[in-house]
């Protein structure tokens, strides 16, 4: 980060790098100007070109030629938006932000042009500027933005490393403090106090305790409940942390108060040996077809998963998002190819097909050609707490 910005913020040359490959696939593409919309935080693409993370809402128009301008709503998140966002030209969306786009793009003669859209616009908006620019070519930009995101940068994956040690100082903080008699309510306390004085921001504290005795939970809980902790619990977790909009992910079980039971070992062990296969064989150049097919051995153990196997991470959650062989709802496109320094998750959520247990382990990683290379720091076990 800069010293001279109050807010962290990419070199000049990494935004002109991102610059001029946007530009160039929108080159290929024959658009004229882009559209991103990102809101409440889920500002990826938005924040990839302009460094504002995004609070309410917010338009990005990214023209092929000429400076971008950059409307946020909420008219009290503009000083913040102008101090913090690259974009010299940063105003308020007004109280009609589709009017307030279309108006830009008319003075900028874009109006009928072929205008790529990138992030998730609501469907009101977009059937607003439908009906404001009638003459203009509205087309779906996200799938070509979303192969420009994979592939990460130098300062990125620094970035990326800073976010994924938050991560660990909450994993940390978790085999430190959690113990009998707390509710599920204080570790998310647990959670985010370890990170947020150090400019950490939450993405998702999901956690889930059960007794490992007597399971009836097998995946992390979106939303932590008032039940107390209890020795011979096992916690099952899933934590992302964002430096800036750059987080990293981490997911490990804690048996609470004595040693986990034979099978909740045994669901580790499989989890493990499947994190370890799967990183061995998302190398540089892999198919999706190879990194499923190293996840064999969960079913070959006996077991299933609940959650995705394996998600692109950084700038958004990224396809391919994979499951097994077994799970597979929709088959990952067979021409894809995993490129170098792509970053990922890798996180069986191995459970019994019952669905009585489970747990869930894993971490960041980046592509090399050996193999998926960690970037969390926070050992790969089966954490032992609240002795």
């Amino acid at each position: 980060m800069s010293e001279e910005h109050t807010y962290p913020r990419f070199s000049d040359a990494e935004f002109a790098r991102r610059y001029r490959l946007v530009r160039e696939r929108m080159g290929e593409a024959d658009l004229d100007v882009l559209l991103l919309y990102g809101s409440g935080g889920a500002g990826s693409q938005v924040q990839y070109l302009s460094n504002w993370p995004v609070t309410r809402e917010a338009y990005l128009l990214f023209p092929r030629e000429g400076e971008p301008v950059l409307f946020v709503h909420y008219y009290n998140h503009l000083p913040l938006a102008r101090r913090a966002a690259v974009v010299p030209d940063t105003r308020w969306t007004g109280v009609d932000a589709a009017a307030t786009v279309a108006t830009e793009l008319r003075r900028r003669g874009l109006h009928q042009r072929r205008i790529g859209l990138v992030g998730p616009l609501p469907f009101q908006p977009y059937e607003r500027l439908r009906g404001l620019l009638p003459d203009a070519q509205l087309v779906s930009f996200n799938a070509a933005f979303n192969t420009i995101l994979l592939v990460k940068s130098e300062e990125e994956l620094e970035w990326l490393r800073r976010g994924a040690e938050l991560g660990d100082l909450a994993m940390e903080a978790l085999e430190r403090e959690v113990r009998p008699g707390l509710t599920e309510h204080d570790l998310a306390a647990i959670v985010q106090g370890a990170y947020l004085r150090h400019g950490g921001r939450n993405v998702i504290h999901f956690m889930s305790t059960t007794p490992m005795r007597a399971p009836d939970v097998c995946v992390p809980a979106q939303y932590q409940s008032h039940r107390v902790i209890q020795r011979g619990d096992v916690l099952i977790t899933e934590i992302s942390v964002q430096y800036w909009g750059y987080g990293g992910q981490c997911l490990r079980p804690y048996a609470i108060g004595e040693e986990p039971t034979p099978e909740y070992r045994r669901l580790y062990e499989v989890a493990e040996a499947a994190f370890y296969a799967v990183a061995r064989a998302l190398r540089t150049g892999a198919t999706p077809a190879e990194v499923i097919a190293a996840a064999d051995l969960i079913e070959e153990a006996g077991y299933t998963i609940y959650d995705d196997l394996v998600h692109g991470i950084g700038n958004g959650y990224l396809p391919p998002i994979l499951r097994t062989r077994g799970t597979t709802v929709e088959e990952p496109p067979a021409d894809f190819r995993y490129p170098e320094n792509s970053t990922w998750v890798i996180q069986p959520n191995v459970i019994t097909r019952d669905e009585r247990m489970g747990i869930q382990v894993g971490d960041m990683v980046r592509v090399t050609a050996h193999g998926a290379e960690r970037m969390q720091r926070y050992p790969l076990r089966f954490v032992v707490c609240g002795l």
